[in-house]
């Protein structure tokens, strides 16, 4: 063997050697030593905590705040350090006045190890500096969560505990989007016991923030007419919801009672949940629109064809079946009438010639007995039966609403499908998100509907939810209300509608749940909550200009709204045009081009002017417009 061969043999079994001296010394460390070398690492950390980067703020559809980030700090202490000197809880009590000295040594007493003092605390920048100075009291700046409107949309936001993590609501279902990936950081002992704060390196991801589909200013609105009726009416609780027909966007959704997530411990765990998408109850009348959609759509009967609705008795099996009203003694009602007097009689026989599995078919292309999907944290698919066919009695039941529990967010999206000519989108209450749309049932069925539901409304059981110059297609319900026993007790008192002559469409569904004042029927309780949310809509849209501008041309046709020189308006330089019969942006028009300082009063069209025309007009006055809604056939 050459003395070459020899020396890579050597090299090769001394780095052997080596490498199976590393081994061997990983093995004790990793495993023959690896308890005990964790117990004396632990005994360096005394506090090890993950930060996370600033929670994603959550905006409203324009961008409004609804939840945000406020600056507190976080304050503990470590008894052992001070080794029985209560001199810095003194001074933490004069810096902090909210931490009174005597309420600190309760906290520590007995303790060695780090105690917290104080949690998500307000304090300035000043009183934090001064906190870091004193012995074995340390402080963490975090944030905290703040919902700067208090109960407004509440039940839909959820809320956070006190780590920042969702808990309910968006805040919950989001919390990973929200609250993004931590850092770790560790407090460590160095050589001579003192406490040092060690970060690791690791970000973690950003925290992004949400936009809603929510609407603050019509959810702060909506939840006060909603309070003002429940009160009115004595009752226990309500709901409602408004979603855009053809995007599926949620613009207000909630109920009341309901709490603030800023005031947590002062809250009812019921008060907290958004009812209306996770509490299912009898849907009552507002269900016989679907019956009659499943009849036009399986060719059973028209809107002229009649049913004999037995004089308001109506024996099936061993029980009898009465109208909702029961000095109601119907006879011979076409279709159009069962639904818009709200015949359970003629619903009732609508159904058994329709019989449950073309019902059923119906009623699962409406997504009865499907959760919808809408954002929210133990939404309730609904009770609906799975059986292929059922009892007589049953269908009747069904056919009307009873024997069928749906949430209110179901049947706000089912009557969006009637608005949106027969296509069934998907709700959400994420801004801009597309969301699954169908179609179940045909425009023609679906315009069929919306004649009926707006006699309803004009000449049946929804007058109280009438909305000037508008036409409002909508159903009533006043379903029976199931006990805690399982029988029924009191009502639930609903409406369910949308206007029909705008350009963008929405539905508002309204409940009150057991009303105990005078009145309980739908269109006395929830038709007035209906009337006031959608017109305030209306309003805020400004809905009413479009529709008075089309009614003013059609009444004033003869009159030239554009053409400021045309004879009946302009009178000559330095006189007053005639401002009678503009809209209010036509008359601003002719106003900005002849240099004239107007006030506008009302809505409309312009009926009077506080300067008649062709009078002298000075520069420093201001000419008073009268608006009123214009009249017509």
């Amino acid at each position: 063997m050459n003395q070459n061969k020899v020396r890579v043999l050597g090299v090769f079994l001394g780095f052997s050697v080596f490498f199976l001296i590393i081994v061997g010394k990983a093995f004790k460390i990793q495993v023959v030593d690896r308890s005990e070398l964790l117990k004396r690492s632990k005994s360096q950390i005394f506090r090890e905590a993950k930060l996370y980067p600033k929670r994603g703020s959550i905006y409203d559809r324009n961008g409004n705040p609804l939840a945000i980030n406020v600056q507190t700090y976080s304050i503990f202490t470590l008894p052992k350090e001070l080794d029985g000197d209560k001199s810095s809880y003194k001074e933490l009590s004069k810096i902090v006045p909210e931490l009174s000295y005597e309420s600190i040594l309760n906290k520590v007493k007995d303790r060695q190890r780090y105690t917290w003092l104080a949690r998500k605390i307000s304090i300035d920048k000043s009183q934090a500096q001064k906190i870091k100075n004193l012995k074995g009291i340390y402080i963490d700046s975090v944030p905290k969560r703040l919902y700067p409107n208090h109960e407004v949309a509440s039940q839909v936001l959820g809320f956070v505990g006190v780590d920042n993590g969702g808990l309910a609501g968006i805040e919950y279902l989001f919390n990973d989007q929200l609250k993004g990936k931590p850092k770790v950081v560790k407090y460590v002992k160095d050589a001579k016991g003192r406490a040092i704060k060690f970060e690791s390196q690791e970000l973690g991801s950003e925290a992004h923030s949400l936009t809603l589909s929510i609407d603050k200013e019509l959810q702060a609105y909506a939840e006060k007419v909603l309070k003002e009726a429940v009160f009115e009416h004595e009752a226990d609780k309500a709901g409602f919801g408004v979603m855009d027909v053809q995007t599926g966007e949620i613009l207000a959704m909630g109920n009341y009672p309901t709490f603030d997530p800023n005031e947590l411990q002062g809250s009812r765990t019921e008060d907290r949940k958004l009812a209306f998408a996770t509490d299912p109850f009898e849907p009552g009348s507002t269900f016989k629109t679907l019956t009659v959609i499943s009849a036009f759509e399986n060719k059973i009967a028209k809107n002229d064809t009649h049913f004999y609705c037995e004089r308001g008795s109506f024996q099936v099996e061993d029980h009898i079946i009465n109208e909702a009203e029961s000095k109601k003694h119907f006879e011979w009602l076409s279709v159009k009438d069962i639904l818009k007097y709200s015949s359970n009689i003629g619903t009732t026989k609508i159904a058994f010639d329709l019989t449950f599995p073309r019902l059923r078919k119906t009623l699962l292309d409406f997504g009865i007995g499907e959760k919808t999907d809408v954002e929210v944290p133990g939404e309730s698919r609904g009770i609906f039966t799975d059986e292929e066919n059922v009892p007589p009695l049953s269908l009747s039941n069904i056919s009307f609403g009873q024997g069928v529990a749906t949430t209110g967010v179901q049947m706000l999206r089912a009557y969006s499908a009637v608005a949106n000519g027969g296509v069934l989108v998907g709700p959400t209450l994420i801004k801009g998100k597309i969301t699954k749309s169908r179609r179940i049932f045909s425009e023609e069925t679906a315009k069929e509907v919306e004649k009926i539901l707006v006699e309803a409304v004009e000449d049946g059981t929804g007058s109280k939810a009438m909305v000037p110059l508008f036409t409002i297609a909508g159903k009533t319900s006043t379903a029976q209300r199931v006990d805690e026993s399982g029988g029924y007790k009191g009502y639930v008192s609903g409406f369910v509608g949308y206007p029909v002559n705008v350009q963008d469409r929405f539905v508002v569904y309204v409940y009150v749940d057991n009303p105990k004042g005078r009145f309980y029927y739908g269109n006395l309780v929830a038709g007035p909550v209906f009337q006031k949310i959608t017109q305030h809509i209306l309003l805020k849209r400004k809905d009413f200009n479009q529709l008075t501008k089309g009614a003013a041309e059609k009444t004033f046709s003869n009159v030239d709204q554009v053409r400021i020189t045309h004879s009946s308006r302009y009178k000559g330089r330095d006189a007053m045009p005639n401002f009678i019969g503009l809209d209010k942006r036509s008359a601003m028009r002719l106003a900005k081009k002849l240099g004239i300082k107007v006030e506008h009063l009302g809505i409309g069209v312009v009926q009077s002017q506080s300067l008649e025309a062709g009078e002298i007009y000075r520069d420093d006055k201001i000419v008073k417009l009268q608006y009123f809604p214009p009249q017509y056939d």
